[in-house]
């Protein structure tokens, strides 16, 4: 009896194996979605570090808006438009561009 029994018990661990391999690799929770989440993962940690900087660098900039007149004096005027006492506001305006027919017609009345 012992002899028939061998190759069967073979062959019931044999697939046994293969059925946790296939689990393991395409299964839920298997190699696959271990892939998908440490995309996951590496997409966020590049986030964050994007996020931290720019946290960072308005962390600076509200420090020195705290401390610093030059930059509070900075943007009022970029902002506003703000001036100083005795200073003269100068607004530059484009020459607007001559009518495109304006030079034709002059050749054209006689």
């Amino acid at each position: 009896m012992r002899s028939s029994f061998q190759p069967l018990l073979l062959i019931i661990l044999l697939l046994a194996l293969i059925a946790l391999q296939v689990k393991l690799w395409v299964g839920e929770g298997g190699m696959r979605d271990v892939k998908v989440i440490e995309q996951g993962v590496a997409v966020q940690r590049e986030e964050n570090a994007e996020l931290r900087a720019r946290n960072e660098a308005l962390a600076a900039e509200v420090e020195e808006l705290k401390h610093g007149d030059e930059a509070v004096e900075e943007r009022a005027r970029s902002e506003m438009g703000l001036i100083r006492d005795g200073e003269t506001f100068y607004r530059v305006i484009d020459d607007p561009k001559p009518p495109a027919d304006a030079g034709t017609n002059a050749g054209h009345e006689q």
